[in-house]
């Protein structure tokens, strides 16, 4: 081999000598899965058992029935009984045992729910100790509109909105809308607020925000608004004006009416042709029956007509009465409150089903209650109708939006 070709051999060699090595490739490395979080622990590090406290059970019996003798049980008592009396434990409440996930299944930590919204861990892993923790309570926004096609409550229940609202709304309405003369294609609008624990958890409506109804072709607003700072809320029309009234619209809260006021009806058990000086609301026996307005009762009692009923003077012009009680729940002399449950619907009396006849005087005179222009409450202090007006403006503005209503 000749010298020349001696010398590119070793510089071939040392050349590739020299070549740096590749890169390693690094493997992704797969994250590990957060799994499931709750009570502060990953629920995928134990063995989870869930139960609710049954009839007799303590805390010490569910405690030995996962192999913690009496002598360990008592000295947990001992060590956490400042902060978690275990005597609260109640029937039907919800458990949970975190336990190991050896063959052993060694109990870990015990925690008690005795509500939605908190729930008590005893650690028992290193050292015994004792937290009580609470859910974040998160409130959304909602607003629902539509039209009715049967009752408020079944049109709040195809949104899943729970039945809770409707009655709210029967309550704030009562003065001015008579729910039993709601007809099918009524428009209605609501704006409300919803609790949710832990951002997850349902746990109903919050506050009522908004609404309209359509009520004889007309829109009827109502707004939550205090006159005083930290007051009681009253609710108001669009104009300012309050929704309640001196009386309600009727003495039931969902019935129908089944014999109105007049001059000449026929009787339905006496069989002839009289006067009907009331207004009757045809409802299941035992439902409650409210005075319409604040007042002292007059008079109870029983007749062979009547039946047994209940007789309210509210002031100098105004009286009302019941009629046909199962139940007669006040006495005579009492003062009672607009709304408050003074009997049950019954049929005593010349009645052929149960129902309440409902009958109104007016300066001593019987009168059609449902023809009669009933007195307003207290108007707004017209020193607080800008700030009604600022915070009314957009929730208005944002329910006719969606509703569709004219801006």
């Amino acid at each position: 081999m000749t010298q020349t070709r001696i010398i590119l051999l070793l510089i071939s060699l040392l050349l590739f000598a020299c070549k740096p090595e590749s890169e390693p490739v690094e493997e992704p490395v797969a994250p590990r899965p957060e799994g499931k979080f709750d009570f502060g622990f990953r629920l995928d590090d134990f063995n989870v058992v869930q139960d609710t406290v049954g009839p007799g059970d303590t805390f010490g019996g569910i405690l030995n029935r996962q192999n913690i003798d009496t002598l360990r049980v008592y000295d947990i008592v001992s060590r956490i009984r400042d902060t978690f009396d275990v005597r609260i434990i109640r029937k039907g409440k919800p458990f949970t045992l975190l336990r190991s996930l050896d063959r052993e299944k060694r109990l870990q930590a015990f925690i008690y729910q005795p509500d939605r919204l908190s729930y008590y861990v005893v650690d028992l892993r290193d050292s015994v100790t004792v937290t009580r923790k609470t859910y974040p309570v998160t409130i959304k926004r909602r607003t629902v509109a539509g039209s009715l096609d049967g009752s408020l409550a079944e049109a709040l229940a195809k949104e899943k909105v729970e039945p809770e609202l409707a009655t709210r709304i029967s309550k704030i309405y009562q003065w001015s809308i008579d729910f039993f003369k709601l007809q099918k294609g009524d428009k209605f609008g609501v704006t409300f607020t919803e609790r949710f624990i832990n951002d997850t958890v349902y746990d109903g409506v919050d506050s009522l925000q908004a609404a309209f109804f359509e009520y004889k072709g007309k829109i009827i607003y109502a707004f939550p608004f205090a006159q005083q700072p930290g007051g009681k809320l009253e609710y108001y029309d669009e104009d300012g004006k309050p929704l309640k009234n001196f009386f309600l619209k009727a003495p039931l809260k969902f019935s129908r009416i089944s014999s109105r006021f007049s001059p000449r009806r026929f009787h339905p058990v006496q069989a002839v042709w009289k006067a009907h000086k009331g207004t009757d609301y045809a409802a299941p026996h035992g439902t409650p029956i409210m005075t319409t307005a604040a007042g002292v009762v007059e008079q109870t009692g029983y007749t062979a007509g009547n039946g047994n009923f209940v007789k309210v003077k509210h002031n100098k012009t105004y009286s009302t009465q019941y009629l046909h009680m199962s139940k007669i729940l006040v006495r005579r002399g009492q003062r009672v409150n607009q709304g408050q449950v003074i009997g049950k619907v019954g049929s005593t009396g010349l009645a052929t089903g149960p129902h309440v006849c409902y009958r109104f005087w007016k300066n001593g005179v019987q009168v059609d209650a449902l023809r009669l222009k009933l007195p307003n409450a207290e108007p707004m202090d017209k020193r607080h109708r800008p700030r009604f007006v600022a915070q009314m403006t957009p929730l208005k503005r944002e329910l006719d939006s969606i509703a569709g209503l004219p801006l």
